[in-house]
């Protein structure tokens, strides 16, 4: 079951981007005692979304995309995201 930040962030990203794929990979439980882990189970993300909206950025602008979308989750309530954006390629 998905957490508060994740279902948070799911809403956001759709919102922002409408994407054609979206996955949200909780990867908090390989990172646990270490550092920028916080107990919550919430802490790292790999997030992949794809979305037209991304067809004329380049890599650094769809992160950055994406980072402005989360708000103050990244760096704030979430520790680290990995982030891999695409265009759809149809």
């Amino acid at each position: 079951m998905a957490g508060r930040v994740e279902q948070e962030m799911e809403q956001l990203l759709i919102a922002a981007f409408s994407p054609t794929r979206l996955e949200l990979i909780n990867d908090s439980s390989k990172h646990a005692g270490h550092s920028g882990d916080d107990g919550s189970g919430e802490s790292h993300f790999t997030i992949v979304i794809e979305a037209p909206a991304f067809a004329d950025m380049s890599r650094i602008e769809r992160q950055r995309a994406v980072n402005k979308a989360l708000g103050d989750i990244p760096g704030d309530r979430v520790h680290a995201l990995a982030i891999q954006a695409s265009a759809p390629t149809n």
